[in-house]
C-alpha cells in the first residue's frame, strides 16, 4: 500500500478494491478475479492521469513531501560510482542533514552535494529532517573547493524545508554559512548542475542551489519560505498554507515562466515515488545533457553571475 495523500482518496479506494480482489483469488483458487482487477487497474490510472493533470501549488507542495519520494541517498546510490562521502566542516563538527562527497558520474569525476531527509524516524532523526546547521554548509563550501581545485564538475541535489533554525545553529553563525555557501556557488570556475529533487526552501536550498543550470522535477518546489511560514507572517495564520503556495508562485511551472529554472523534469504519472527508477534516470541524463553543454562555456563565472542577475529583469 501506498502513503496516500488527501486528494488521492479515489485512487486509494480503488487500490483498496485491487488489494482485496487479489487476496480472495489466493484464498479461493476457484474465484476468477482477472477481468475485475484489470477494469479497476485501468480506472486507478484514469483516476491518476486526471488527478495529476490539474494539482494546485499546495497540493504539489504535498507531493514534493511524500514520505515515499525517492531521497538524495536513492539518487546517489544510482546514479553515481564509487561514491566516497567527506565528512565535517574542520571548524566544529559533522552535519548529517547535507551529505557530501566525490564520485563518478557516468564515468566521469565529480563532485555531489545534496539533502538527506531520511526515510524512516531513525535516518529523519539522523539527518535532522534535510535541515543543516552551519557546519553543513560549511561542509559544502569544502568540498566545493575542492572541486575547483580539482576541477570537478558538481552536482547538487536539493531537497529541504529551510536550514535548521535553532539557537545553536544562530550561535554558530547559520546566516553568515548559508550566504558564504552561496557566495561560493557563484565563484566557482568549474560546472554546478542543481535540481530540486523535492522541497527547496528558502536560504537552505539556494546555498547549494546557485548553478549554471538549476532543474526541478515537475512536482518539486522551490520557495523563499514554506507555505505555512508565509502564512504566519502574511496572515497569523498557518492554516492559510494552501492559499500562500497558490500566491507564492511555487511550482516548476511558475519558476520556469518567471526565469528562475532552466527546465523541468517529468514525472511519472503520480508523482516521483510511484517510479523512482524512472526519475532517477531521467535526472541523470537532463545532468549529463548539461554537463556536456556547460563544457563549451568559456568563463562560467561570469555567464553563471550574469544569469542570476537577468532574473525578473525582462518580467
Amino acid at each position: 500500500m501506498h502513503n496516500y495523500l488527501d486528494f488521492e482518496k479515489p485512487i486509494s479506494d480503488l487500490e483498496g478494491k485491487i488489494i482485496e480482489l487479489k487476496k480472495l483469488a489466493e484464498e479461493d483458487e476457484s474465484v476468477n478475479t482477472e477481468d475485475e482487477i484489470a477494469r479497476l487497474e485501468a480506472r486507478v490510472q484514469e483516476a491518476m492521469e486526471d488527478i495529476y493533470s490539474k494539482l494546485s501549488a499546495w497540493q504539489k507542495t504535498q507531493v514534493a513531501r511524500h514520505p515515499s519520494r525517492p531521497h538524495f541517498v536513492d539518487y546517489a546510490n544510482a546514479l553515481f560510482e564509487d561514491f566516497t562521502p567527506l565528512a565535517g566542516d574542520r571548524g566544529f563538527a559533522e552535519d548529517a542533514a547535507i551529505q557530501a562527497g566525490l564520485a563518478r558520474f557516468r564515468g566521469q569525476p565529480v563532485a555531489v552535494i545534496g539533502q538527506e531527509k531520511g526515510n524512516d524516524t531513525k535516518t529523519r532523526i539522523k539527518h535532522n529532517f534535510g535541515s543543516a546547521r552551519p557546519e553543513g554548509y560549511r561542509k559544502a563550501i569544502r568540498v566545493m573547493e575542492l572541486a575547483e581545485r580539482f576541477g570537478l564538475p558538481v552536482i547538487t541535489l536539493v531537497d529541504t524545508a529551510g536550514a535548521y533554525p535553532g539557537m545553536d545553529a544562530e550561535e554558530r553563525g547559520q546566516a553568515e554559512a548559508i550566504a558564504r555557501s552561496t557566495e561560493t556557488c557563484l565563484n566557482l570556475k568549474v560546472p554546478l548542475v542543481s535540481i530540486i529533487i523535492g522541497e527547496g526552501g528558502s536560504g537552505g536550498a539556494i546555498a547549494i542551489a546557485t548553478g549554471d543550470k538549476v532543474f526541478m522535477l515537475e512536482n518539486s518546489v522551490y520557495s523563499v519560505i514554506s507555505p505555512e511560514g508565509a502564512a504566519s507572517i502574511l496572515w497569523r495564520d498557518s492554516a492559510r498554507a494552501r492559499e500562500a503556495a497558490t500566491n507564492m508562485k511555487i511550482t516548476a511551472e511558475d519558476l520556469k515562466e518567471l526565469g528562475v529554472i532552466d527546465g523541468i523534469i517529468p514525472e511519472p504519472v503520480g508523482g516521483a515515488h510511484r517510479d523512482p527508477q524512472a526519475v532517477i534516470k531521467a535526472a541523470g541524463d537532463t545532468i549529463a545533457e548539461a554537463l556536456e553543454e556547460l563544457a563549451k562555456v568559456e568563463d562560467l563565472r561570469s555567464h553563471r553571475r550574469k544569469k542570476f542577475l537577468a532574473i525578473g529583469r525582462n518580467l
